[in-house]
């Protein structure tokens, strides 16, 4: 029986050794080799745009992660710590395939998009979320996730205001967002901390700490 994106018994074995001593199955990702350490560590070193911005530091997908949580709080208020959790890892799989830009996801085609489905997957059953989040959800996530796009490519990447809107979009009424990118160790620690505070209160009960975007 084929097997995750497998094709023989006979095909070499495709994996992956993280920091903390798991061993990724990129074909097969089981959720047990899933570690958010390893998460954390992995999205803080990928950058956005390929690295072609502007600063000292790359803006790396950790730090764009928790902008994107951000957003999609201030999109919908009383959006449950569950879903904020799902934001938060909207790009975990880019810790093992790395920040590919969307003309060249677009280029590789359809065996891409499973391998990367199939890796969402694992994450998300590791950490308690549905495999697939609702529809709802993922416009609210892909709203959030061009809105902190069009910061990124006006700020940091070259981008006019027009271009930027006709890419991505207008960021949403009332939010503002100057960026400065983090170092790749404050960017891990930022990205490990919310994790935690969403993580605590995923559903189970609403905390203060779980609204608290800063």
């Amino acid at each position: 029986m084929r097997k995750g994106l497998r094709k023989t018994a006979k095909e070499p074995r495709a994996w992956q050794r993280m920091l903390s001593g798991r061993r990724l199955d990129l074909l097969d990702p089981s959720p047990m080799d899933i570690e958010i350490e390893d998460i954390a560590h992995g999205l803080a070193r990928v950058a956005r745009w390929n690295g072609q911005t502007v600063g000292e530091h790359a803006f790396s997908v950790a730090q764009h992660s928790v902008v994107v949580e951000e957003i999609c709080a201030h999109i919908q208020p009383d959006l449950e710590p569950r879903w904020r959790l799902a934001a938060l890892l909207h790009d975990a799989s880019e810790y093992v395939i790395g920040d590919m830009i969307s003309p060249f996801k677009a280029a590789l085609g359809y065996d891409y998009k499973l391998f990367e489905e199939r890796l969402e997957i694992a994450i998300h059953t590791r950490f308690g979320l549905p495999a697939k989040v609702p529809l709802a959800i993922k416009k609210l996530i892909k709203q959030a996730d061009r809105a902190c796009a069009y910061f990124e490519a006006t700020q940091l990447a070259g981008f006019g205001v027009a271009e930027s809107i006709e890419f991505f979009d207008p960021p949403p009424a009332g939010y503002d967002l100057h960026i400065e990118p983090l170092s790749a160790g404050q960017a891990q620690i930022r990205y490990i901390q919310r994790y935690h505070v969403l993580s605590e209160a995923a559903g189970f009960s609403v905390t203060p700490q779980a609204f608290d975007t800063e």
